[in-house]
């Protein structure tokens, strides 16, 4: 979610008036933006802790996973239908991300105004590697692509009905999501994709349209809080550990594996609180809730994360180290990433994490030159890159609008 406020502040900066739809959990993050927001219901946080959110621990990736989490979706798409049909008329172009891009696209088809992609995660089929949400190993060409449009039909599973009785509500034919998503493929309906070729260079079998513009940063105007600044102040830099958004079974476990981990390894910590409920106690530890990333990561030796797409780039443009906990999702593609680079050392998935496997990756990551390199060199490329023009380029050309000319206020 992050990544949109800073892409949204962008657009802002350019002229643009932007509404920023989402979950009303999220609406703090909009704060300062310029944006306009618009709250949708369903709590995610409340469905992850439920007994069906639960369930998807059993598991980081594969196609259980995949269809238990398109079972879950399906029960709460109605909902968020409903609430992108109060916000969208009024709005001359409409950008989704790829959780919602179905709903989005038969809206705007409705609307008559044009939709573009703006997407985190590298979800259109490729050779070049198998779906971030089943796996983050290859299974060779043939099977990758053929993976990649199992995962778009289990995507269309997700959306069918609410689909349909969308495009029957708003007077549309009955067209199929799979037809729908030919004829988008087909006009080469413009994708934006949110993280750097430099991370995930664009795959030579992508068709037009389909372009990496590099990170949206978070847009956040905060300051660190007092005591983290006085705890960066009373000793060597720390490590970061954070599990973002993701939630844990047995948070308590996690946490002591933690502290004992970072003190294995010579390190102090500041420990992210986050959805997963983490927390430390003692001299050499820091328990915080929300902080800024983009001011707390440059100042820490090595950064452990569940990899989110919104964290991964965060450590990316901090220059860090990095000791991957991969979750669920497209988590474990990211930290194969990491490990590529050659910023991490290897990844320590959350299913498998005890002190004894996290503390030698810390010592690692911290105490060997060469990933404090790598990441310094990766993060000094990513800094000379504008995400925000290739987007304001699409929108303008996508609604017609001159290049050089601000869209009017309305």
């Amino acid at each position: 979610m992050a990544p949109f406020t800073g892409l949204g502040a962008g657009l802002v900066r350019r002229g643009y008036e932007v509404t920023l739809v989402t979950h009303a959990r999220f609406e703090p993050l909009a704060a300062g933006t310029g944006m306009r927001f618009h709250a949708l219901p369903v709590d995610p946080q409340e469905q992850l802790r439920s007994e069906r959110g639960r369930g998807l621990h059993r598991s980081a990736t594969g196609p259980g996973k995949l269809m238990r989490m398109v079972a879950l979706a399906r029960e709460l798409v109605g909902e968020l239908t409903d609430g992108l049909v109060g916000v969208a008329p009024g709005h001359d172009v409409l950008l989704t991300s790829t959780s919602l891009a179905p709903v989005v696209c038969t809206l705007a088809e409705a609307l008559r105004v044009p939709s573009v992609g703006a997407y985190l995660q590298p979800l259109h089929p490729t050779r070049v590697f198998a779906p971030p949400v089943v796996s983050a190993r290859s299974f060779g060409p043939a099977v990758n692509l053929m993976a990649g449009h199992a995962v778009d039909r289990a995507v269309d599973r997700i959306f069918t009905d609410a689909a349909r009785d969308l495009r029957t509500r708003l007077g549309l034919p009955p067209v199929g999501l799979a037809a729908s998503r030919r004829e988008r493929e087909r006009r080469h309906w413009p994708v934006r994709y949110g993280f750097s070729p430099t991370i995930v260079p664009r795959p030579r079998d992508w068709r037009p349209g389909l372009d990496p513009v590099g990170y949206w940063w978070t847009y956040d105007q905060r300051r660190l809080p007092d005591e983290v600044e006085d705890f960066l102040a009373s000793g060597p830099a720390p490590a970061f550990v954070g599990l973002g958004s993701a939630t844990v079974p047995d948070a308590a476990r996690v946490s002591a594996e933690v502290v004992a981990a970072l003190r294995a390894a010579g390190l102090r910590g500041v420990i992210q609180q986050g959805w997963a409920g983490l927390a430390a106690d003692g001299d050499d530890m820091l328990t915080v809730d929300d902080v800024p990333h983009h001011l707390l990561f440059p100042r820490t030796a090595a950064v452990v994360h569940h990899c989110g797409a919104g964290t991964t780039a965060a450590g990316l443009r901090a220059g860090v180290p990095a000791v991957p906990v991969p979750i669920q999702f497209d988590a474990g593609f990211w930290a194969r990433r990491l490990v590529r680079l050659g910023i991490a050392p290897c990844t320590v998935p959350l299913r498998t994490l005890t002190a004894d496997a996290l503390a030698p990756a810390l010592a690692e990551a911290t105490r060997n030159p060469s990933h404090v390199a790598r990441a310094r060199a990766v993060a000094a490329r990513l800094a000379a890159e504008d995400a925000i023009t290739p987007v304001d380029s699409t929108i303008r050309r996508v609604a017609g609008l001159p290049e050089t000319r601000r869209p009017s206020s309305r």
